[in-house]
């Protein structure tokens, strides 16, 4: 078994997660939470200094390959094991290829922020914890991105292609859903860029990602 995936589910480390069990490969799962000191042993800390998960070890014939940043592993694990096929989550050309690496960086500096702010202060946090007017100011920013990605999302569909990529489901999708699934407590904003709630909804359903929320 040459791949290695540190984390859990409840996570970043769902993406590479996903990643490896949309292409159905062998893996070895180890279930490191971030919380409790786990992430800052001496031996995690030698394959991911940062002291975070996910990490990914690829054991290869030429040595061992080590890759941090949850979207630099889901990339990874579809560039490096998945086949290039047009069927697959793995981009099969340039253009999709680019997709994905520009939506899943896009993901990442114009909406994770508050996506989980959102998460934390409409659902996921204590309800006396939460402060609404987090969620109010973070909903209030992620207007703008998510415009972008309903109007991409409409030039797609009007292309005949229901996904960020392709008109199939690509590493693309799973590592912006991903993202933006975190902002589906607000209901404003999906109501707002239907489009683009469908399109969670979506990839949310698809089966492997549904057995990695069973991984624990």
């Amino acid at each position: 078994m040459s791949l290695t995936i540190y984390g859990i589910p409840a996570s970043r480390a769902v993406r590479p997660l996903w990643a490896a069990t949309e292409l159905g490969l062998d893996f070895q799962h180890v279930k490191l939470a971030y919380q409790g000191g786990a992430t800052r042993t001496p031996e995690f800390l030698a394959i991911n200094p940062n002291g975070h998960v996910p990490a990914v070890v690829d054991a290869r014939p030429d040595g061992d390959v080590v890759v941090w940043e949850s979207m630099a592993c889901a990339l990874y694990i579809a560039r490096h094991h998945g086949v290039a096929d047009g069927v697959s989550i793995t981009p099969a050309t340039p253009r999709e290829d680019a997709e994905a690496l520009r939506w899943s960086f896009w993901a990442m500096t114009e909406t994770e922020a508050d996506a989980l702010t959102v998460l934390m202060h409409r659902m996921a946090m204590p309800e006396e914890r939460r402060k609404p007017e987090l969620a109010d100011a973070a909903e209030r920013r992620l207007a703008a991105p998510l415009r972008v990605i309903e109007q991409h999302l409409q030039k797609q569909k009007d292309a005949g292609q229901a996904h960020l990529a392709a008109a199939r489901f690509t590493v693309a999708d799973l590592c912006v859903a991903s993202v933006l699934n975190w902002a589906r407590p607000s209901r404003t904003l999906m109501e707002n860029h239907p489009l683009t709630h469908d399109w969670i909804l979506r990839c949310m359903a698809r089966p492997a990602y549904v057995q990695v929320r069973e991984f624990g």
